[in-house]
């Protein structure tokens, strides 16, 4: 039952996710958070900064760990085979139809229409992530100053996406947690 709703999940995404990985991620979240319950949302936060940093398409890395995670090798396999079916199917089709009618206004209204979609789902990602930072222990004026450097690193300095989030999830390791080390003081007294 798991790797059919593995397969479901992901071929969902893959078949909807139009516009590559930046417009899978909400739906993979959907699939994997609300419908099928595979984990939370903190957790495909930590799993999305993850696949963010390695390099390649992110749909089939967060399809490769969450296909894993759920049912082992053969679940990392169906996970992985169902997010790229629809995209090699499509591909295709949609090749073979963009030389044909390439020329046509209705194909360049129809690839401008995509772009707004995509960035609407992908502010509503955005603003999800940050109510809940705010909510964490970081509250509302660190999840402002992150959000505001990295901006900054990634509009006006170039930053790579990469070194910001390695640079976090290294800062994040090496933070003293304050209430761990009152409970290391209560203990050792």
């Amino acid at each position: 039952m798991k790797h059919r709703q593995l397969f479901i999940a992901f071929f969902r995404s893959g078949i909807l996710g139009y516009g590559g990985g930046p417009s899978s991620i909400p739906l993979v979240k959907k699939e994997v958070v609300d419908t099928f319950k595979w984990m939370d949302s903190d957790e495909f936060g930590d799993i999305l900064a993850l696949a963010n940093a390695l390099p390649g398409p992110i749909n089939t890395k967060m399809a490769g760990y969450i296909g894993y995670r759920v049912g082992g090798v053969l679940g990392l396999l169906n996970a992985l085979f169902a997010s790229i079916l629809p995209s090699i199917f499509f591909m295709i089709i949609l090749l073979n139809v963009l030389n044909t009618y390439k020329d046509e206004p209705w194909v360049r209204g129809m690839s401008m229409a995509v772009v707004p979609v995509v960035a609407v789902m992908l502010a509503t990602l955005t603003w999800d992530f940050i109510k809940k930072s705010s909510s964490s222990s970081l509250g509302w004026g660190w999840t402002l100053l992150f959000v505001v450097v990295s901006l900054v690193l990634l509009q006006f300095l170039n930053v790579h996406p990469a070194i910001i989030i390695f640079a976090l999830l290294l800062s994040a390791l090496l933070k003293k947690d304050p209430e761990n080390s009152k409970e290391k003081e209560k203990t050792s007294a």
